[in-house]
């Protein structure tokens, strides 16, 4: 059976940057402009939605696992290339966990 031993690195990947992602939505919440960081906010709550979804159906075995994790490293890639627009820290470190995230779900993929 395939699971959590199976997808190890691509689930600790996903869990890792939905942290990162929610942190960087609360980050983006407290800048001066936060309607310019909307694109920024929202779609890192969707990378963290989808990266804590594709941990999931990593970790029970799913046969959906797969296809979730595709979809997971698009969402990935463009929030990586939205928050590599911004020069806060909390952005840089948010693009790179994304850049991560979506590196390790195509491998699993």
């Amino acid at each position: 059976m395939t699971g959590y031993h199976t997808y190890k690195n691509c689930i600790e990947a996903c869990l890792k940057c939905a942290a990162i992602c929610n942190h960087c939505a609360s980050a983006c919440l407290q800048e001066d402009d936060v309607k310019m960081m909307a694109k920024c906010i929202q779609l890192d709550m969707e990378c963290a939605a989808i990266c804590y979804a594709s941990a999931q159906l990593m970790s029970i075995g799913s046969s959906k696992a797969k296809d979730i994790c595709k979809i997971c490293a698009d969402i990935c890639d463009a929030c990586a290339a939205e928050c590599a627009m911004h020069k806060t820290e909390h952005c840089k470190e948010c693009a790179e966990a994304c850049k991560k995230c979506a590196e390790a779900c195509r491998a699993m993929a």
